[in-house]
């Protein structure tokens, strides 16, 4: 299944419903995917079949398609692929730390700065060096404390495509504070359009997760393209992880980290700045996730920085 969430063309309602083709079949008894995911995935089929025997239908052409999870209870993103990290760390010559292959490091990201797949993006106010981040996610279905990746693997109610907008130049002034990127991160996280049930993109035998190539434009000028199953720590790990000593819960969002080539700091690492510069307002960005869908989205002048003092 491929669900998606909209405004209602009739009273402007938030809505969710079902691909079938060229179409959306509107679930009539819940209008937010939070409240359909359950331990075994029951809701969700459940209301599938509801939707697609009942429910009214929409050409997709005429919806303003949402995040399909517009405020999710919490938003991990995790630092997975090696071949993303390795060109950033020796341009500035150095090599990745011996920790990062002993434990599945992450960051909490906002959730009130979720944006749907075609909203434009307002850059962050005081940066300069603004980039995207090509990401797939996993969204949690089924609680779990203290996981095993293959709980934390089934834990997995389905996959979204993710961008995570990144200001580098405040990014670089907070890394040396400690404390992980901050405003360098908070002011915007791209989901959507389609929140894929993890049915549809199994991991086949021998596999470590499901193969997805996922694809960046800006401007119309191909950048990026890299494979989910180059991962370094698999969703499983990463969830077990996650769950360490806490609980995941439904609705959590389980970022992969950006994929290799999946970044303008990671392409201009490869092969330089000039040729690769950092997005400015008015370039408009697009990530292709194959059955995920795409985010196609323009940056918008930053507000102004308000003064500390």
């Amino acid at each position: 299944m491929r669900w998606t969430a909209y405004e209602s063309p009739m009273d402007a309602t938030p809505r969710i419903g079902v691909l079938d083709g060229d179409q959306i079949a509107e679930c009539p008894s819940a209008r937010r995917l939070l409240d359909l995911l359950d331990a075994d995935g029951s809701r969700l089929v459940a209301a599938a079949d509801e939707a697609m025997s009942v429910g009214r239908r929409w050409r997709l052409t005429d919806l303003t398609l949402e995040a399909p999870i517009p405020v999710p209870p919490s938003i991990r993103d995790f630092m997975a692929f090696e071949e993303h990290l390795k060109p950033i760390l020796a341009a500035r010559g150095a090599t990745i730390d011996p920790a990062w292959y002993e434990i599945p490091a992450f960051y909490f990201t906002n959730p009130a700065a979720v944006m749907g797949p075609y909203t434009d993006v307002r850059a962050a106010p005081g940066a300069a060096q603004l980039d995207y981040e090509l990401e797939l996610a996993a969204v949690i279905g089924r609680p779990g404390r203290n996981l095993t990746p293959e709980q934390g693997q089934e834990s997995i109610a389905g996959y979204l495509l993710m961008c995570d907008w990144s200001a580098r130049d405040l990014q670089r002034k907070e890394r040396p504070v400690g404390l992980g990127p901050a405003k360098g991160k908070d002011w915007a996280t791209s989901f959507g359009p389609f929140f894929v049930t993890a049915d549809e993109l199994p991991v086949a035998p021998g596999a470590r997760t499901p193969d997805v190539t996922l694809t960046a434009a800006v401007n119309g000028r191909p950048y990026s393209e890299g494979r989910l199953r180059d991962i370094h720590w698999t969703f499983g790990q990463m969830i077990s992880y996650a769950s360490r000593g806490t609980e995941v819960r439904p609705g959590d969002i389980i970022g992969s980290g950006t994929v290799g080539t999946g970044c303008i700091a990671d392409l201009s690492a490869r092969f330089s700045q000039e040729q690769y510069p950092w997005l400015k307002p008015g370039d408009r960005v697009r990530l292709d996730g194959g059955p995920l869908g795409a985010i196609d989205c323009r940056l918008l002048d930053a507000d102004p920085v308000v003064p500390l003092g």
